[in-house]
């Protein structure tokens, strides 16, 4: 059944089940299949703590964010909070950080594609596989909403069998004391501790963990682009936002205690992907195309993902006169077809950059810090939008059944801890390099920005 107040209005066509899996699936990035082996080689078995810090703050963002959208449901997304509570400039500068955020996140993941394919197909143009994922997500995208719930609920259950297969076949290796002849090493809990303890890099080597396990919960906020087509919000969202500390707890911590047990950090390569290296230690001769189904699929839910959020970020832009007014339009399908077309052509921006950058590596590690950085501003976005919808709208507060824990304290302490791994990006050459062109594209948004104001004058 969809709900909807207008013709033109999105409609509620996502239930439970999508939107339980699309938060699952935006907190399993493809950072934890391929990203985890050089976290580990950085940060050691400590790499345990930074996620559960990274995922510990996240809940509070989650739950700011939850708290604004259940007060208010005309609210579409984050970016009309940001709007109403903050500020024209607000809505305009998170909306459209949010839609560039996940055009270049799209961009790396239909690259990272092209480069999985070629693991079957070694002589396979790359711009092929390319150009076929952004045609199939787009046609799914353009059926209707519900396309788009059903193909990410089938991407997440994948990555979810996969790591749950880890965790299984890890613990009857470490049950068995399997004795590994590569590494000539044997599978035990004992391996965390016993190669230089718990934080063999001391404490830098800790914190530079956080440089590049800040990039797999990238997407972690996606279920609130969903709030504009979720039945029954009011049930759903709370459900799917208070299951994300068990999720990042079952899903990336103990993953990676049975992988750092099964084989000692110091043996995990940091170039390869440690969930390939412990199915090919059991001698599964079809590990590495298993592992490479599994990332693909991954990286083609990502790209899902995006396409679908700039899609309805455009929407909701255009409605504010933020964007072009025929982005402000639906299908016959009510799905905001103008947007998704637009976000689709943006992502073959990612077969000119195959043709601009030789060395895929570098281009990805500086688009994904971008990325990442531009991300941790719509978080922040998120909480300032909290501690104003504090101070404006308090009797919207006390009335809410869903309310932040540690309130406006807590919100001032996460963003302490985003201003903390900014500084974190500043000691890496790579990731400095993207910090210091972070800044142009808010440049390009106040110029925009400030054009239209003179329009509307």
């Amino acid at each position: 059944m969809s709900v909807t107040s207008s013709n033109n209005d999105l409609k509620r066509n996502l239930s439970n089940r999508h939107i339980q899996l699309i938060a699952i699936s935006g907190a399993i990035g493809t950072g934890l299949f391929m990203g985890s082996g050089k976290t580990i080689s950085l940060a050691g078995p400590s790499i345990i703590f930074v996620y559960m810090i990274i995922g510990f703050i996240l809940f509070f963002v989650m739950r700011a964010m939850g708290e604004i959208l259940l007060s208010n449901l005309n609210y579409k997304s984050f970016s009309d909070f940001a709007n109403d509570l903050l500020g024209p400039w607000a809505g305009f500068f998170t909306g459209w950080t949010y839609w560039f955020c996940w055009v270049i996140t799209g961009i790396a993941d239909v690259v990272a594609i092209a480069g999985y394919a070629q693991h079957w197909f070694p002589d396979l143009q790359a711009w092929i596989p390319m150009l076929l994922t952004v045609i199939v997500l787009l046609v799914l995208n353009l059926l209707t909403v519900r396309m788009f719930g059903e193909t990410e609920f089938w991407f997440s259950m994948i990555k979810i069998i996969a790591i749950l297969a880890l965790i299984v076949i890890g613990l009857v290796l470490i049950l068995t004391a399997y004795h590994s002849e590569q590494t000539n090493t044997t599978a035990a809990f004992s391996n965390l501790w016993e190669y230089g303890g718990l934080f063999p890099h001391g404490t830098m080597g800790f914190f530079a963990g956080f440089q590049i396990a800040i990039f797999a919960f990238v997407g972690i906020e996606l279920v609130g682009t969903t709030a504009a087509e979720t039945v029954d919000p009011n049930k759903n969202l709370p459900r799917a936002i208070n299951s994300v500390p068990a999720r990042i707890i079952f899903f990336y911590v103990f993953a990676l205690i049975i992988i750092m047990s099964v084989t000692p950090w110091s043996a995990i390569s940091p170039n390869k992907s440690p969930f390939v290296e412990l199915f090919t230690l059991i001698g599964l001769p079809a590990a590495a195309s298993i592992i490479n189904f599994v990332v693909l699929t991954s990286a083609a839910s990502s790209a899902n993902s995006g396409i679908y959020s700039t899609s309805r970020m455009l929407f909701g832009l255009a409605k504010k006169q933020d964007a072009p007014e025929h982005f402000g339009k639906l299908s016959r399908r009510s799905v905001p077809a103008n947007g998704l077309l637009f976000s689709c052509t943006c992502l073959f921006g990612g077969v000119v950059l195959i043709y601009l950058v030789p060395n895929v590596i570098e281009a990805f590690t500086i688009v994904t810090t971008i990325s990442a950085i531009l991300f941790m501003f719509i978080w922040s976005m998120i909480l300032i939008s909290y501690i104003a919808y504090r101070r404006k709208k308090n009797q919207l507060h006390q009335q809410s059944n869903f309310k932040m824990p540690g309130g406006i304290l807590m919100c001032y302490i996460c963003l302490a801890f985003f201003a903390f791994v900014i500084v974190l990006l500043t000691l890496e050459t790579d990731t400095c390099q993207a910090l210091i062109a972070t800044p142009i594209w808010f440049v390009i948004l106040g110029v925009s920005y400030y054009f239209r104001s003179l329009k509307r004058q």
